[in-house]
């Protein structure tokens, strides 16, 4: 069989991964409260504010506190600035960036031995999104915080259509548009069930039909035999991603008995603020903001929908996890660091202070009378993501693809094919 260049650099990357965690771990012995923990320095995407805040909090319960130097980056310069500092010696201890940053820097980083977290310990304790970073090596990343998609939905708009709750299936939106979905003598939309279909203004649209896909079963990007990432945004796949994208934008096409929206109307976040959409699929941290910018506006929190037969239960989370940079000299200190701030009772204060759910299963199984943060534990027990390339590329990419196939220019096949296509080479230039 021949090996491509892109193949030699894979499999080059994960020697580098198996052969650079190994020595950085052989002197593990774990972390010891009588041995003082030498400073770390660590670079992320993560508020510098709740971090060192955190880091302050966890401190008041130590013995021997805790030194980390941490420095936020902007996410659009990171991958740039991280690897200019590598090359000048001058780079992180650890990282903390959100999974789906993190391929590039695969061979930047080193790997968690299992004889330092043991694979049966990590997915006992950490919900099931974790286990991207999950390799035949060890851990690229331990879990620190998670931030799943969910549904507000309008509760005034919900009761006065004589509707007693919120939709739990993705084809309960049929239904509901006719119920809720309003136009005028012209044609033009008043008020509207779901703003679907398209990337221009329609919020977290790349989360959304990753979810809907991921739903379906087809995990955007895989890892295949041989060890070798390729994209599964392909027809050719099994699942086949095409019923998915076909479902996102069906709600933008003025033919259709389902149409309820388009790139005429305002932001689906604004649209929902100002009480013209009954539902708005955000992030579980975008809560406050929504209180904040209409507190008079009656909503509430629920999963994503799901599909109601076949695939899986799916919806796209944010989630952000520490890594150990392979330059670093202080790897088990490093560790140390991490298994402190990802410990359960020092991590239930973070989720407090973030108001978001955890990463952690023991403490998601302890519940939760709140009746957001519930829910929210609830999503993130379901949450996923996917090995990307860069998440601006693919929203771009995704973006592409939808507005390809709703003006026309290429058929639904042509399209998705098109975008798988190109995502292979994108996850090339990744690794490159």
């Amino acid at each position: 069989m021949k090996i491509t260049k892109f193949q030699i650099i894979t499999i080059a990357i994960f020697l580098i991964f198996l052969v650079g965690g190994v020595a950085a771990f052989a002197l593990y012995k774990g972390s010891s409260s009588s041995t003082t923990i030498p400073p770390v320095t660590f670079w992320g995407t993560f508020s510098a504010d709740t971090f060192n805040s955190y880091v302050a909090k966890v401190n008041t319960n130590l013995s021997q506190p805790i030194v980390v130097n941490y420095v936020q980056k902007n996410s659009a310069t990171f991958s740039q600035e991280f690897i200019a500092a590598l090359a000048r010696g001058t780079g992180p201890d650890g990282i903390l960036i959100p999974a789906d940053m993190l391929l590039p820097h695969y061979d930047k980083l080193v790997a968690i031995p299992f004889s330092a977290l043991s694979q049966r310990t990590f997915m006992d304790n950490f919900i099931e999104e974790g286990v991207i970073y999950l390799n035949s090596n060890g851990l690229i990343a331990i879990p620190f915080t998670v931030d799943p998609l969910v549904m507000y939905w309008n509760r005034d708009i919900f009761n006065a259509a004589g509707l007693a709750t919120y939709p739990k299936f993705w084809d309960e939106f049929t239904s509901l548009n006719a119920k809720l979905t309003s136009k005028d003598q012209n044609g033009n939309i008043r008020k509207s069930a779901i703003a679907l279909g398209d990337f221009t203004n329609v919020g977290n649209a790349r989360e959304i039909l990753a979810s809907l896909i991921m739903q379906a079963g087809n995990p955007i990007t895989r890892t295949d035999n041989d060890g070798f990432i390729q994209s599964t945004l392909k027809p050719s796949f099994s699942p086949d991603p095409t019923p998915a994208v076909t479902f996102f934008i069906k709600f933008v096409d003025p033919a259709s008995p389902n149409y309820s929206w388009n790139r005429g109307m305002p932001a689906s976040k604004s649209a929902f603020l100002s009480g013209s959409l009954a539902t708005y699929f955000g992030f579980s941290s975008e809560l406050k903001d929504i209180r904040a910018k209409n507190a008079n506006i009656n909503f509430d929190v629920a999963p994503l929908p799901q599909l109601r037969s076949g695939g899986t239960k799916a919806t796209y989370a944010k989630m952000n996890g520490f890594s150990i940079v392979r330059t670093s000299p202080y790897a088990d200190a490093v560790f140390q660091v991490i298994s402190i701030l990802t410990d359960p009772a020092n991590i239930s204060e973070l989720n407090l202070t973030l108001y978001l759910p955890t990463v952690r299963r023991d403490v998601i199984a302890q519940g939760s009378s709140d009746p957001y943060i519930s829910v929210f534990n609830e999503t993130a027990l379901i949450s996923k993501t996917w090995l990307d390339a860069d998440p601006q590329k693919s929203r771009d990419l995704f973006g592409t693809m939808i507005q390809d196939i709703t003006s026309g220019s290429k058929s639904s096949y042509q399209a998705i094919q098109s975008a798988g296509e190109q995502y292979d080479i994108l996850l090339r230039e990744a690794l490159q």
